[in-house]
């Protein structure tokens, strides 16, 4: 394998696992309601994927078995879940 695609591929790996890290109960535990979006984002990293419904923001850190879930509404925390924790 190339050189350059072996360090992208561990690049991209090394953000995984660095971002799989902080989807923890520890960090769970730190969440508010009332909490922003930014200060959630600071605990957490970037989320994998956020959706909006009726004014309400849900955004998602992790996957389909291990994650945290966190719902806005206006552009505060209100309700949290999580799996696989």
């Amino acid at each position: 394998m190339n050189k350059l695609i072996k360090m992208g591929l561990i690049a991209s790996l090394a953000l995984t696992l660095a971002a799989c890290g902080k989807i923890n109960q520890e960090n769970y535990d730190k969440l508010e309601v009332g909490m922003e979006l930014a200060t959630v984002e600071n605990l957490l990293g970037s989320p994998d994927k956020c959706d909006t419904n009726l004014g309400v923001k849900t955004c998602q850190w992790g996957d389909t078995s291990k994650y945290i879930k966190v719902s806005y509404a206006f552009d505060k925390a209100t309700l949290f879940s999580n799996k696989g924790l």
